[in-house]
């Protein structure tokens, strides 16, 4: 058994997140220290925050700006965030973004108000 693990993420099929469109890997298998996403901005993007997840935001393309707790912090190529549990947090405008979530992303510790 290999011990490590390959996702192609432009072949994982995108699915509807709070923030827009996401590709999630290493989601399953028994991994319990990261997952990796690249999400598309939505218009339509919801606040939300987690009650265990951390996660890194680092933007790849595009510019707008991540609320975090009511705050805006303008965001391009080379931003990065790191959102606590508990961060109230969307990010809004046309981007694309590196997601980490730690540990990995579940759907139970997605939150809205």
């Amino acid at each position: 058994m290999a011990n490590y693990e390959v996702a192609q993420l432009d072949q994982i099929r995108a699915v509807r997140c709070p923030c827009g469109m996401t590709r999630r890997a290493f989601v399953g298998g028994g991994n319990a220290v990261a997952s990796l996403h690249v999400v598309d901005i939505g218009a339509d993007s919801r606040a939300h925050y987690h009650k265990r997840i951390t996660e890194l935001y680092y933007v790849l393309e595009g510019e707008g700006h991540i609320e975090c707790d009511g705050e805006r912090v303008p965001a391009r190529p080379g931003t990065a965030l790191l959102i606590k549990p508990g961060c109230r947090h969307r990010a809004v405008g046309t981007m694309k973004v590196l997601n980490v979530p730690v540990p990995p992303f579940d759907p139970t510790d997605e939150c809205f108000d």
